[in-house]
């Protein structure tokens, strides 16, 4: 880069530094503050937070080199987290019936499902460790992508006998624990809101430039990688490769690394399977976050509404990079490693000083993602393992020195693991389809399923993530439907088994628990003890619920496509997907969006 692109990169990350110090007197009034901003925070602000920090530059990155490798279709493969798809199911029905616990943590949220008694507390004990589990291995996936971006532009040289990328990552998490670490989910929040803006302005820059001044040729070629750690360029076509639907059957050699997604459609669908199951149980992560701070259900379905909006136009970025990777490789040469697309278009395309704005922009992106990541696991440690085991009479500035001290661990921990991991798509394949797996049934059955105990989702989420972890050590190269095959069936069998060896949550929890959250699913015996008029009003909610989910899914995916078609100039998809979308809304609208206003309060 030149220097002024170092001034602009410099200039936001003291910005950032800026303003997460400028809360940090208003997060140290207490744990409630740091973690949750009192519960005050206007809806839009948590949305827009929330899309910057599903913007990683991690997910990013892999996202383009599926795009770039496949075509548009590509798109499909990340149906399994980076489509972020969870967040239909979070705008109709998960997101107000989290708010509705009115807890700190999922872990705590145990507590509210399986009552105080001994169930209850293990539950939250091993809920509040799987998540940190998760988290130190999220912060590693973040930290490989980070890595490679960044490590383009600093020029920074390998040291210690640790690789430039790790360094690079070093830096960037650093100055984003500076001010996670001083200011908790109000620096979290408003410094994303900041970087959410940069981050948006960076997006239709780079797609305005695609769209008008990069165009395909009709025949060219693309790479995908080897399973040896080598790359193979591929031919295609302009038509192949801008179409958004998908084939059954891709023809990739047997020993790329992405073969194992030749059976194209069967692998859509287990996505699809795989998220609907991960929607419906709810997101464990820094996501859930957002909808604890939420002030109301009307304010947890708009925050939602307002993310996924803002989210749609990453698709058409992503694209966008695609398409300029496509025709730079074109004139200099096929690019050989899908996953570095991003930083070679950005460092041999943009000119000077948009260069630092949009190296800065995306620098958002990967730091916006990190702080949401840390704060919450970080409330793990303190308010489910310190304050309730360890010490329960802690003074708040005990427990707020724990918060940041266990933040800055979890860092560390994360930048470790870091230097045994070879790529970002294999740290992510393992996170969503193999460590997600594990906790997924006990994730599930917990809202649904009144027999369910603590003792089950205990024995569910350990032995899941036992055997997760074993494949990764012992099978690492297998099929990512097998291992989440593994995972959860082995955790379906370890719930039953823990649930059958104890009682159920006592009458008073399990009437609490339904009376507030009103779920639907197997509730029967809790029903029977409620008055006819609750019960139909509840009833009345989870049927335009559930019909809304069937639209709200679908509308997602057409809505992030939509986008997409404009960027690579299919007119031909864009208006029928157009149509589309305008149904699914206008159905949308009438069976949710105007029942916002009327959803329940818990206060």
């Amino acid at each position: 880069m030149s220097p002024i692109d170092y001034i602009i990169v410099f200039l936001y990350l003291a910005s950032m530094v800026g303003i997460g110090l400028y809360f940090q007197k208003k997060a140290s009034a207490g744990i409630d503050s740091y973690f949750l901003g009192e519960r005050g925070m206007p809806w839009w602000a948590l949305g827009a937070s929330g899309m910057a920090s599903n913007l990683d530059i991690s997910g990013t990155m892999i996202n383009i080199a599926f795009v770039f490798a496949l075509g548009a279709s590509g798109f499909f493969i990340e149906i399994r987290g980076g489509v972020t798809l969870i967040m239909a199911f979070l705008m109709i029905f998960q997101g107000k019936w989290n708010r509705r616990a009115l807890v700190m943590t999922l872990a705590e949220w145990m507590h509210f499902r399986f009552g105080k008694e001994r169930q209850g507390d293990i539950a939250r004990l091993i809920a509040a460790i799987s998540v940190i589990i998760v988290t130190i291995a999220m912060i590693t996936y973040f930290a490989i992508g980070a890595g490679k971006f960044v490590g383009e532009f600093l020029g920074i040289p390998p040291f210690l006998g640790l690789s430039s990328e790790f360094w690079a990552a070093t830096i960037m998490i650093v100055l984003a624990m500076i001010y996670t670490v001083a200011s908790g989910l109000y620096g979290v929040v408003w410094t994303d809101v900041f970087q959410g803006t940069l981050i948006f302005f960076t997006i239709v820059y780079i797609c305005a430039i695609a769209f008008s001044k990069f165009h395909l040729p009709e025949v060219f070629n693309v790479s995908v990688p080897l399973k040896d750690g080598g790359f193979m360029p591929l031919a295609t076509t302009k038509e192949a490769w801008t179409s958004v639907i998908p084939h059954w059957k891709l023809n990739l050699p047997a020993d790329s690394a992405y073969s194992i997604y030749n059976l194209f459609g069967i692998a859509i669908l287990f996505y699809l399977i795989k998220v609907t199951l991960e929607g419906t149980g709810g997101t464990s992560q820094y996501m859930i976050q957002r909808f604890f701070a939420s002030r109301s259900d009307r304010d947890s379905g708009l925050l939602s509404l307002f993310w996924t909006f803002l989210l749609a136009f990453r698709w058409p970025f992503i694209a966008a990079i695609a398409v300029m990777g496509v025709v730079f490789g074109t004139q200099q040469g096929v690019i050989q490693d899908p996953e570095k697309v991003l930083p070679v278009v950005i460092n041999e395309i943009v000119p000077i000083g948009l260069k630092g704005l949009i190296v800065a922009g995306l620098m958002a992106a990967a730091m916006s993602t990190f702080d949401s990541t840390v704060n919450a696991g970080a409330a793990y440690w303190v308010k489910d393992i310190y304050q309730a085991y360890i010490n329960p009479k802690a003074s708040e500035k005990t427990l707020m020195s724990h918060s940041r001290w266990a933040s800055v661990a979890i860092v560390i921990l994360g930048l470790g693991f870091m230097l045994l991991i070879k790529n970002i798509n294999e740290i992510w394949g393992w996170i969503t389809s193999s460590l997600g797996a594990g906790m997924l049934i006990p994730t599930l059955a917990r809202w649904y399923w009144w027999r369910m105990n603590g003792y089950g989702f205990s024995l569910g989420i350990v032995t899941g993530m036992v055997v997760a972890v074993l494949q990764k050590i012992f099978f690492p190269g297998i099929p990512e439907y097998f291992s989440f095959i593994f995972a959860s069936l082995s955790s379906l069998v370890g719930m039953i088994i823990g649930t059958y060896l104890g009682p159920p949550a006592s009458d008073e929890v399990l009437f609490e628990f339904y009376k507030r959250t009103r779920p639907f699913g197997l509730w029967g015996p809790v029903r029977r003890k409620m008055p006819a008029h609750i019960l139909e009003q509840i009833d009345k909610e989870n049927r335009r619920d559930i019909l809304s989910t069937f639209f709200a899914v679908p509308w997602q995916i057409v809505l992030f496509l939509t986008g997409m078609t404009v960027v690579i100039k299919r007119w031909d998809e864009f208006l029928f997907l157009l149509t589309i979308l305008i149904i699914l809304s206008t159905a949308l609208y009438f069976s949710w969006f105007r029942h916002l206003s009327t959803e329940v309060k818990v206060d």
